[in-house]
């Protein structure tokens, strides 16, 4: 999720966690530990393009990383004056709270988060929330500041923070529902247009839950589809994958960029010979015409072969979305 839903989900934990202890430095805090695990980000230039791929959302964003950085925020706390009055206890559950739900939060998006590195760097992604989700992070800004700003009229202020934190999450599992019922309706039109496929996602693409992309993927092909649009009657898109297409290419890249894609994706080749990598897992803007060819959405990696090694560089096509598709069967 963005900083500032971050930074509004800590600040609702420490205002939770510590309001009554310290005030409103509970919440101030809170929303700077909650932030901190999207600092990887200055890594970035220390590391290639193919490598940073799995920086950000690495190791900062692992349970690990919680528990270790929740002890180092007790032993910093503890150094400064405003945190004396707090039990440890409470100090460790307000970091490392302030911490995992960072984690749990970006899980819940597209992107993905690798929750248990070292052990594994799979990444973890319910695809049930957009990355930006205004109506989720105003539930928390709305209930924080009520509560701070009533603190001194009303003993029962809390309450509104809790209500704030209650609705959000709620609201989370929301869109896990909504996905399930998308899901299952995507399954059913894929039966019905007699489509085989190995995996499917549905991913949100607007704040609110209520719009969503829908991607169904073989050993070659790869559909994609508005849920809006599929609702309307309209079919699904189809695209070569092409995955043989990244064999002219550095090893170390084709790989890196399959399991940053989770296995969604598309392969092209434009006129220079370069070729394309479209990321479905991540960027979902909707199909595009460009040079004569259909791309399936407008982010991409472009990868310039080379006899020696690969070059990678990102690029974006800057013309509208197709409002119209054409059948799969076209």
């Amino acid at each position: 999720m963005d900083s500032i839903t971050q930074a509004a989900l800590g600040a609702a934990i420490g205002e939770a966690v510590l309001g009554k202890k310290v005030g409103g430095k509970g919440a101030l805090y809170g929303a700077i530990v909650a932030t901190i695990p999207d600092l990887d980000i200055i890594l970035l230039p220390f590391f290639n393009d193919v490598q940073s791929l799995a920086v950000h959302r690495g190791f900062s964003h692992s349970i690990l990383f919680s528990v270790l950085g929740a002890v180092f925020f007790v032993w910093l706390f503890k150094q400064m004056k405003w945190a004396q009055p707090v039990g440890i206890t409470r100090l460790f559950t307000f970091s490392w709270l302030a911490l995992v739900t960072h984690m749990l939060l970006d899980a819940c998006t597209s992107y993905g988060t690798q929750l248990f590195l070292p052990f594994s760097n799979e990444r973890i992604s319910f695809d049930s929330v957009c990355i930006v989700d205004p109506a989720y992070t105003l539930l928390l800004i709305i209930g924080v500041s009520v509560s701070i700003g009533m603190r001194k009229r009303n003993e029962k202020s809390w309450q509104f923070n809790a209500m704030g934190l209650v609705l959000s999450t709620m609201y989370l599992f929301a869109g896990m529902g909504v996905k399930s019922k998308v899901e299952d309706f995507v399954k059913a039109e894929l039966k019905e247009k007699q489509i085989d496929y190995s995996d499917i996602r549905t991913i949100p693409i607007a704040a609110g839950i209520s719009e969503w992309y829908c991607m169904a993927r073989n050993e070659n092909r790869l559909y994609l589809a508005r849920y809006s649009e599929l609702m309307e009657g309209k079919d699904f898109e189809e695209f070569a994958i092409q995955d043989e297409l990244l064999e002219r290419t550095d090893p170390e890249i084709g790989e890196a960029l399959r399991w940053f894609a989770q296995d969604f994706y598309v392969v092209q080749e434009d006129s220079n010979g370069d070729l394309l990598f479209y990321n479905m897992q991540c960027d979902m803007q909707g199909p595009r015409s460009v040079d004569g060819q259909r791309a399936p959405t407008a982010f991409y990696w472009r990868i310039q072969p080379d006899n020696s090694e690969s070059v990678l560089s990102t690029g974006f096509h800057d013309v509208p979305r197709d409002q119209e598709l054409p059948s799969h069967s076209e």
